[in-house]
């Protein structure tokens, strides 16, 4: 849903031993494993822009996004990467212009102006553990406890997050495991405690399956 304008195509790493951590810790993800072999995504977004797409693919389809983002991007000066001040300069009514809801213009500014003023310090967050990234990232509007794991793992490139209110995570875990409804969270966490420290790179699995069983 992102313009290539700004993206880094930078793959999740993988530690020695993660892949074989992985398989000893759950024969069904191994069973994974052995299927789709290596599975990466690309990550090192840059942090003002994967908040600002977050904010803009909330609750519509890819290329609704794509499209609102492209427009967005046009708003600024062209090989320029975008920053807060630069955003909070662009009027409500400019941002409106370009496809976003009332609500998602209002989020825009807020981020703009958080990041502007120091209250979020996205310089700071690959240095905090995961939580304090989380803590930080809430008190944006429009930005709630998923969009920031999406961030840890894709922005920051950490290697144990378990988002288990990811609904592709939960469908993902119901087929591999043939259960009769989507497991609830409390029962995915007990599930990972033998995943970690590498819970995204199993999600990254569950996400791959639930792919190819869509396409199948």
């Amino acid at each position: 849903m992102q313009s290539e304008r700004q993206s880094v195509t930078e793959s999740i790493g993988y530690p020695s031993g993660a892949i074989e951590h992985l398989r000893a810790a759950d024969p069904v993800l191994g069973d994974l494993i052995t299927r789709y072999g290596i599975v990466t995504r690309d990550r090192g977004r840059p942090p003002f822009y994967a908040l600002m797409a977050a904010i803009v693919g909330q609750q519509i389809s890819v290329k609704a996004a794509a499209a609102i983002m492209g427009r967005l991007l046009g708003l600024f000066a062209e090989g320029q990467a975008v920053e807060a001040a630069a955003l909070a300069d662009v009027s409500f009514e400019q941002l409106r212009a370009v496809g976003l809801s009332t609500a998602k213009a209002h989020y825009l500014h807020d981020l703009a102006a958080k990041v502007v003023d120091g209250t979020v310090d996205l310089a700071i967050l690959p240095q905090l553990p995961d939580e304090e990234v989380i803590a930080t990232l809430c008190q944006l509007n429009g930005i709630g406890r998923w969009t920031a794991e999406m961030f840890l793992i894709f922005s920051l490139g950490r290697l144990d997050v378990l988002a288990v209110d990811d609904l592709g995570l939960r469908t993902g875990i119901q087929r591999a495991y043939g259960l009769d409804q989507l497991p609830r969270a409390a029962e995915i966490r007990a599930l990972a405690v033998p995943w970690q420290p590498y819970r995204t790179i199993a999600t990254l699995y569950f996400w791959q399956h639930l792919h190819n069983a869509l396409l199948s």
